[in-house]
């Protein structure tokens, strides 16, 4: 009989929790890591710091889900975009473009407060470390699936590499100003690469002479 009430409070505290980590990727963005407290963190929430203290006992605890979080939503991204695109060679290009713009705006962020925040503590370093490597992986992962290559191809999970940190660094330069125009011609450009670089799906596998870059 307690069943149909337990049900509203346990949709309510999802709620919540979804609330108050959506809360620390903003303020992150905002604030930066110092300026992030769980007090700012329940008030953008507008929840009470008792209550955000329920869901997540520490800083550190909720910092930890916004990783996680983000990580997600950017796989949840990838993965709603894919079915958008076309096949065969012509789909390079677009998904260049979708990595490329991967990491920009207020999660990106967020995730590079912790990465400066990180280098100087710790204690946040052991928490964000495992998560962040987990987070890569799965773009990694996803990113080979997308452009439909095969890894055991010499190069392949290089150029892949490649292509996701030429994306953070474009999304680096992004925080300073709007790089959208640089960044669409570097789409461009790097598609072209990845298009000469990246043997066809389905190919017999390739030695590393057989890869030729296109001149500039």
């Amino acid at each position: 009989m307690s069943t149909p009430a337990r049900e509203p409070q346990q949709e309510r505290s999802r709620t919540t929790r979804r609330r108050l980590i959506e809360a620390a990727v903003e303020c992150l963005g905002e604030h930066g890591w110092s300026g992030t407290t769980v007090a700012v963190i329940a008030q953008r929430a507008g929840v009470s710091r008792g209550a955000a203290q329920h869901h997540f006992r520490t800083r550190e605890e909720l910092v930890t889900a916004a990783v996680e979080y983000v990580g997600a939503e950017q796989v949840t991204r990838l993965r709603e975009y894919a079915g958008r695109l076309p096949s065969g060679e012509s789909r390079i290009e677009p998904v260049v473009d979708m990595l490329l713009n991967l990491y920009t705006g207020p999660m990106f962020r967020a995730a590079l407060h912790l990465w400066v925040a990180a280098s100087a503590d710790e204690a946040l370093r052991s928490v964000l470390a495992p998560l962040e490597a987990r987070v890569g992986r799965e773009a990694h992962r996803v990113s080979v699936e997308l452009l439909g290559v095969n890894e055991s191809h010499p190069g392949v999970r290089e150029m892949v590499q490649a292509t996701l940190d030429l994306a953070r660094g474009l999304g680096l330069a992004n925080l300073l100003r709007d790089d959208a125009r640089r960044r669409a011609r570097i789409v461009r450009q790097w598609a072209r690469v990845l298009g000469t670089a990246l043997p066809e799906p389905g190919s017999a596998i390739t030695r590393p002479t057989d890869i030729t870059m296109p001149t500039p």
